[in-house]
């Protein structure tokens, strides 16, 4: 009788020992539920936010470059000077043919008083005090012409010292000091981009626009601006524009959003990746995006059963987000699904549950293969 125990004992071990060789590692998640946010993806290029060529506005020699290239600078600050003194000496005799005009219309008022009260006692011609009268006039006109060559002379001189007409980062220089500039020059002195704030132009595909406009009616959409590879975000902004038509050739809608650069991650014709944030889906059934499968019937997840066997099920997805994928129908909060390993199951499996993010178990002689093997993806085996 103890023999024949032992051997019941033995064959009993056995089977185990064989029934958990046979039990294939899996990694299994439960099925949760959680806010989702919903991004819309696309391609764009950064741009500044404004973009001027500093260009004279008058004719001269540049006697003095004042800016570094590179160098951030601020709205008025001093770029470069032209030689004033060509631009002083018309002031001066603006300012010496008024003081002749003013002096010169002085004495012909004084003379028409006088010409009036000659011809109201006929002692002189009417005539004579009516061309006095048109002597006046035309010094008025003098005066008023000398006025404005003054403030034109004025304007010239300031045009001497050249500004920067808004707050952003110089480039390369064009002209060096001691050449002639001209107001007519194309390529100017110097080009200025804003680049704090900046802005990205990014496209995305036209049947996207319904929810755009939707989601922008009631609040300010954010854009997030991401590396060419996808691996850093750069910044993160709102959209500010939605183009007026969508271009035919390649069914997109352009956008533009305006970002904050203070540490100017951000530069002028960086190819980057934009991301819409479009609305955020409220406490969502979601799996890891590796849980659905496709079959025959379409997707399906296997499910962890009690009794550690694995059942094919059918399911919806409403959409993939990132890692996640929101379900739609077929599966229920709190159910362990498979994550990874599924490519060895079929119906009724037995498994060997490990939850995501756990150690995998030591695998000894006889174990079936470990659920990190890469292996071919199948579906479900009948």
């Amino acid at each position: 009788r103890r023999s024949s125990a032992k051997k019941q004992a033995g064959a009993q071990r056995e089977q185990a020992a064989q029934a958990a060789a046979r039990a294939i590692p899996v990694i299994v998640a439960p099925v949760q539920r959680r806010d989702v946010p919903i991004y819309l993806d696309g391609l764009g290029n950064v741009s500044a936010f404004y973009t001027v060529t500093v260009r004279s506005q008058v004719d001269g020699r540049l006697d003095q470059v004042l800016f570094r290239e590179g160098q951030q600078v601020k709205k008025g600050d001093l770029l470069a000077r032209i030689d004033p003194r060509p631009f002083q000496n018309q002031l001066a005799q603006a300012q010496g043919a008024l003081a002749r005009d003013k002096a010169q219309l002085e004495a012909a008022k004084v003379n028409l008083d006088r010409y009036r009260q000659l011809a109201a006692k006929k002692l002189i011609p009417q005539q004579q005090a009516d061309d006095q009268a048109a002597m006046v006039g035309q010094l008025e006109g003098a005066v008023q012409v000398d006025a404005a060559a003054i403030a034109s002379a004025k304007l010239n001189l300031d045009y001497a010292s050249i500004r920067s007409p808004i707050d952003g980062v110089t480039g390369m220089r064009v002209v060096d000091p001691g050449n002639l500039v001209h107001a007519s020059d194309a390529n100017g002195l110097v080009v200025i981009t804003q680049l704090d704030p900046i802005a990205l132009l990014f496209s995305l595909p036209q049947d996207e626009l319904p929810d755009v406009m939707r989601e922008l009616q009631a609040a300010a959409l954010t854009v997030e601006a991401w590396s060419r590879d996808g691996s850093q975000k750069l910044a993160t902004g709102q959209l500010a524009l939605v183009d007026n038509q969508i271009n035919a050739a390649t069914a997109t809608l352009r956008l533009k959003a305006v970002f904050p650069n203070p540490q100017k991650l951000l530069w002028p014709n960086q190819f980057v990746k934009a991301r819409l944030l479009l609305t955020t889906r409220k406490d969502a059934l979601v799996v890891a995006a590796t849980v659905p499968q496709r079959g025959p019937d379409g997707l399906f997840a296997y499910v962890v059963q009690q009794d550690q066997t694995v059942q094919p099920r059918n399911i919806e997805i409403d959409r993939t987000e990132g890692d996640v994928t929101i379900v739609a129908k077929g599966l229920t909060e709190g159910e362990q699904v498979v994550v990874d390993g599924q490519n060895q199951l079929r119906a009724g499996a037995k498994v060997m549950a490990r939850q995501a993010g756990q150690p995998a178990r030591i695998q000894r002689e006889g174990e079936g293969p470990r659920a990190d093997t890469p292996r071919t993806q199948r579906g479900p085996r009948q």
